[in-house]
């Protein structure tokens, strides 16, 4: 296992204005477009955890280029290049402030509202009967409110509307967008052997012009359960074998963490760190069925580095 695992990133690249520290991606604008590093943070529960996961970023960045690659010709999206394993570099968009989050299946979040007897959810209706992990009728968005900081928050389209947060005429942009995107994303992964329970979009704005943001059907973002054996699974009641982050999540609550006040991180055994690192990896692998190349053993900071600014002089070449 790499020790060269990337915690954290402070570079000064060249043209650049200024640096967003996210929960797990520092975005860097630079001249006109974002440069977006993938660190191997990992959060769960609004939370950054306190040990990185070796290739985590290159996971996450290259598995979101290999969807968004795939959908460009139907939803366009902001990326435009990828210079480093862990590196996007895009277009700079005003970001609409909710997270578009469209669920095929009960699970995750939606399955603790309903357990708790909640039949509503963002507005959006779940049928009487149902059990952990079954098929909704028909997708349903259930968005999120993007908080700057703590706990993205459930609202209703109602609400968006209401509130202002999208106009109308947008919001349906977003609908439609969320709605083919999780449709493609349901193809490709049935091609693979899984289905795509829930995930989660971000959209921004340029030019009066709506584009796919940030990543696209990662483990951070997506959940997916393995096709084979799902419906025996339903019928005995099992749980489903599932391809996301939420084991990250269930060992946490089994740790008696769920970012609820008073409660302490607990601390994550080598063991651990390891496992979920080979998570990452074999879901890149069955997600993709593209064999993860894991990089020369370099300092990664200074790969990242070196690459983005021979992007950028190559950049600078070409206009010039």
């Amino acid at each position: 296992m790499s020790n060269n695992s990337i915690g954290s990133t402070a570079f000064k690249f060249t043209g650049q204005k200024s640096v967003y520290n996210g929960k797990v991606r520092d975005v860097y604008e630079v001249g006109e477009e974002l440069v977006m590093v993938a660190t191997d943070r990992i959060s769960a529960f609004d939370h950054i955890l306190p040990a990185p996961i070796p290739y985590k970023g290159q996971v996450l960045n290259q598995t979101a280029n290999y969807f968004l690659k795939a959908t460009a010709d139907v939803i366009p999206n902001w990326l435009t290049s990828s210079p480093d394993p862990n590196v996007s570099i895009g277009l700079k968009c005003d970001p609409f402030k909710i997270e578009m989050v469209v669920r095929g299946y009960l699970a995750g979040h939606a399955w603790r509202e309903y357990k708790a007897g909640k039949r509503l959810i963002c507005g959006e209706a779940m049928p009487e009967g149902m059990k952990e992990s079954d098929k909704f009728p028909e997708p349903i968005i259930t968005p999120a409110t993007k908080a700057e900081e703590g706990h993205d928050e459930d609202i209703s389209k109602d609400d968006i509307l209401a509130q202002n947060i999208v106009s109308k005429e947008d919001y349906e942009i977003l609908e439609d967008y969320t709605l083919t995107l999780y449709a493609i994303g349901t193809e490709m992964a049935k091609e693979r052997g899984l289905i795509l329970v829930d995930t989660k979009y971000e959209f921004g704005k340029k030019d009066g012009e709506i584009y796919l943001i940030d990543e696209i059907h990662t483990p951070d973002s997506s959940r997916y359960f393995y096709m084979e054996g799902y419906e025996d699974r339903q019928a005995t009641g099992e749980k489903q074998k599932q391809l996301s982050k939420e084991f990250v999540r269930e060992w946490l609550m089994s740790n008696d963490f769920q970012g609820l006040e008073g409660q302490s991180m607990p601390e994550m055994p080598t063991t651990f760190i390891e496992e979920v690192s080979n998570r990452y990896i074999e879901l890149y692998e069955i997600v993709t069925g593209e064999k993860f190349q894991k990089p020369a053993d370099k300092d990664p900071l200074q790969r990242i580095s070196e690459n983005v600014e021979n992007y950028l002089k190559e950049k600078n070449r070409a206009t010039t």
